[in-house]
């Protein structure tokens, strides 16, 4: 693939939905660009503003905790692998409503509740705190919902 080729097909593709500057140099490296090339056409990707780290980071906060019910430490952990700047991210996790949050916590474990079998509601509960965990939840937060 050239250059050219390359750089229309990453324009299209950004252009389609938010991605992040990690995410595109994957797709060169795959397709086999030259590394001096890569550099070229990620820098005219984000001058042109078909990469901004920052509009990815929000979207990806608000799509991950709304539609995915991921909580914070999640949603942190992917985004620092994506090698997303910690100010970025610290910005786009404080726009989370904590009371929004709370409430989608409070219905996830509410569903998975009627799923998860125990001898105990101590066991129960310990199931429902490892599932929370698991969807990136501080334990604060999932104390609170289930009033420890």
């Amino acid at each position: 693939m050239t250059k050219e080729k390359a750089f229309e097909t990453l324009a299209s593709y950004c252009s389609s939905a938010e991605h992040c500057i990690w995410e595109v140099r994957r797709k060169l490296d795959h397709w086999e660009i030259p590394e001096n090339d890569c550099t070229k056409i990620i820098a005219k990707l984000v001058k042109e503003g078909y990469i901004d780290e920052r509009r990815y980071c929000h979207a990806y906060v608000n799509d991950k905790s709304k539609y995915d019910k991921w909580g914070g430490y999640k949603i942190r952990f992917e985004l620092e692998k994506r090698n997303i700047p910690d100010e970025i991210i610290q910005e786009a996790l404080s726009s989370i409503n904590p009371e929004e949050n709370q409430e989608r916590l409070k219905q996830l474990l509410a569903a998975k509740r009627k799923s998860v079998k125990g001898a105990s509601e101590y066991e129960i509960n310990q199931k429902l705190i490892r599932f929370a965990m698991g969807r990136g939840f501080s334990p604060d937060e999932i104390n609170e919902v289930l009033n420890f």
